[in-house]
C-alpha cells in the first residue's frame, strides 16, 4: 500500500507577535474609540447653516474619506508587507495615528468663527488616518502567518477582541473628560472649547505608545521564501480583480464587503440615534459606545473563541451573526417608528431604552461573528506567499463598504422623521448576504491551505 503523503508543515505559533499585535491594536482601537463617538456630534456644530440633508451628506462624508482612503492604500500596504515586512507597515500605520489624532484634536479647539478651517481639518485628519490605516490587515496577516490553518479563526479573534477591549474603554476614557473637564457655561452638558483637544491629544498619545511597543518588541513573521513571490507596484485595480476571480475566495470578499455595509449603517447613525430618538446627553452616548465595545469584548473573547476552539465551521459562526445582526438593526427600527408615531416623548422614549441596549447588543453581537468568521475563511483560501495582499484586498472591499454605508446611513437618516431608514436598508441587505453565505457553504470549492493561485 502506498503510504499517505505527509501533512503539510503547520507554521510555529509566534507567541510574541500575537501578543505584540494584540496590544498594539489594542492601543490604537483605544484612541479610535475615544474619538469616535465625538466625530458626527462635534462636526454638526460646524454646520450652522447646513440643511438636514448637507449636514447628513458630510458626516457621510467625514465618516467614508477615512475608508475611502483605506481602500485604496489596504491592498498597497498588504502588497509592501508581503515584500518588506509585516513591522515597518505596522510603525508607519502608528506614526500616522499620532499625527492624525493630534490634528483631530486640534480641529476641535477652533471656533465656530472658523467652521470652514475646522471642517477641512477634520477631513485631513481622517482621510491621512486612512492613509496611515494599514494596522488591521497586516496585523492580520501577522495571525496568518503564526497561526496553523485550523487555529486561524480562533487568532484572528484576537483582533476582535482587541477592538471590543478598546472600544469599551475608549469612549469611557472620554466620559471621563467629560466629566472631569470644565464645561461650557452656556451649555453645561458640552465641554468648554478651549478643552476640546484633550480625547484627540489622548488618542494621540495612546498611538505614540504603541508605535513605540512596536519599534521595541514587535518581531518580523513574514517568511524570507513569500517574499519573492509578492507582487508589486500601487494600486490596481487588476490585480483587486484577480483576487475577486479566485473562487474559493471572490464570493468571500463580496460577503464581507456587504456585512460591512450594512453594520455600517448603524455605525455612522448611532450617536445621531442616541440624540435625535433616545435623546440622549453626550455622556449617555459615551456609556452606549462603550458598551458597544463590551459586547465586542463579550461575544468575541468569550463566545466566538470558544466555539472555535470546538472547530465549529466558521461558515456556520458566520450564518449565526448575520441572524443576530438583522434581529437587532429590526429592533432599532421598530423603536424608532415607535418612538416617532408617539412623539419621541419622554415618558415613551424611556420606556424604550431597554429595548434599545438590548436590540444594540444583539447586533453587535452579530456582528462580532461575522468578523472574525470570514476574515479566517479568506485567510485559509489564500496562497500563503499572498497572505498580505489578499487580506488587503479583502479589507479593502471592507472600506467600500464603509465608504458607501455611512454615505448611505447618513443621507437616509435625515429623509424620514422616525429615523428608521438606515436600519431598514441594512436588513434588507442583511437577507441577501445570508442567501449568499448558505450559497457558497453549499458550492464552496474543495481547496487546501496554499493551493489557490490565479
Amino acid at each position: 500500500m502506498t503510504p499517505p503523503a505527509p501533512a503539510a508543515a503547520i507554521p510555529p505559533s509566534n507567541k510574541t507577535a500575537l501578543f505584540v499585535v494584540f496590544f498594539v491594536v489594542f492601543i490604537d482601537l483605544l484612541g479610535f474609540g475615544i474619538v469616535l463617538p465625538l466625530l458626527p456630534r462635534l462636526a454638526v456644530e460646524y454646520m450652522g447653516g447646513f440643511s438636514d440633508t448637507e449636514k447628513g451628506l458630510t458626516i457621510g462624508l467625514l465618516f467614508s474619506s477615512f475608508s475611502l482612503m483605506q481602500f485604496v492604500f489596504s491592498p498597497i500596504w498588504g502588497r509592501w508587507s508581503d515584500r518588506v515586512g509585516r513591522r515597518p507597515v505596522i510603525i508607519i500605520s502608528l506614526i500616522g495615528s499620532v499625527v492624525c489624532y493630534a490634528l483631530f484634536g486640534f480641529a476641535c479647539t477652533l471656533p465656530e468663527a472658523s467652521a470652514t478651517l475646522a471642517l477641512v481639518l477634520l477631513f485631513v485628519s481622517r482621510t491621512g488616518a486612512g492613509i496611515a490605516g494599514g494596522s488591521v490587515s497586516t496585523a492580520s496577516a501577522i495571525i496568518a502567518d503564526s497561526t496553523a490553518p485550523e487555529k486561524r479563526s480562533h487568532g484572528m479573534a484576537l483582533i476582535g477582541v482587541a477592538f471590543g477591549i478598546g472600544f469599551t474603554f475608549g469612549p469611557l476614557i472620554a466620559l471621563a473628560g467629560l466629566i472631569w473637564l470644565p464645561t461650557d457655561p452656556t451649555n453645561p452638558t458640552h465641554v468648554s472649547q478651549e478643552w476640546l483637544w484633550v480625547p484627540g491629544g489622548i488618542a494621540s498619545l495612546l498611538s505614540l505608545v504603541a508605535l513605540v511597543i512596536a519599534v521595541r518588541k514587535l518581531p518580523e513573521t513574514l517568511k524570507p521564501g513569500n517574499a519573492a513571490h509578492a507582487g508589486r507596484g500601487g494600486f490596481s485595480l487588476s490585480r483587486a480583480a484577480e483576487v475577486l476571480k479566485l473562487p474559493a475566495v471572490g464570493p468571500l470578499v463580496l460577503i464581507y464587503f456587504l456585512a460591512i455595509f450594512a453594520f455600517a449603517n448603524f455605525e455612522a447613525t448611532l450617536a445621531l440615534y442616541t440624540e435625535k430618538v433616545m435623546r440622549f446627553d453626550d455622556k449617555a452616548n459615551f456609556l452606549v459606545f462603550a458598551g458597544v465595545g463590551l459586547v465586542l469584548m463579550i461575544a468575541q473573547g468569550g463566545f466566538y473563541r470558544r466555539y472555535a476552539k470546538k472547530k465549529v465551521k466558521e461558515e456556520r459562526l458566520a450564518t449565526v451573526g448575520l441572524v443576530f445582526m438583522f434581529v437587532g438593526l429590526g429592533g432599532l427600527a421598530a423603536i424608532a417608528f415607535a418612538g416617532y408615531a408617539a412623539g419621541f416623548s419622554a415618558d415613551t422614549v424611556g420606556g424604550l431604552a431597554g429595548l434599545f441596549y438590548f436590540s444594540t447588543a444583539v447586533a453587535v453581537f452579530g456582528f462580532a461573528f461575522v468578523n472574525p468568521s470570514v476574515t479566517a475563511l479568506v485567510s485559509r483560501n489564500a496562497d500563503p506567499s499572498r497572505q498580505g495582499e489578499i487580506l488587503g484586498v479583502n479589507q479593502s472591499f471592507a472600506a467600500l463598504g464603509r465608504i458607501l454605508g455611512p454615505l448611505c446611513g447618513s443621507v437616509v437618516f435625515y429623509q424620514h422623521p422616525s429615523r428608521a431608514l438606515p436600519f431598514l436598508v441594512a436588513g434588507g441587505v442583511l437577507v441577501g448576504v445570508l442567501f449568499l453565505l448558505i450559497g457558497y457553504a453549499k458550492n464552496k470549492p474543495a481547496v487546501t491551505e496554499g493551493s489557490v493561485t490565479p
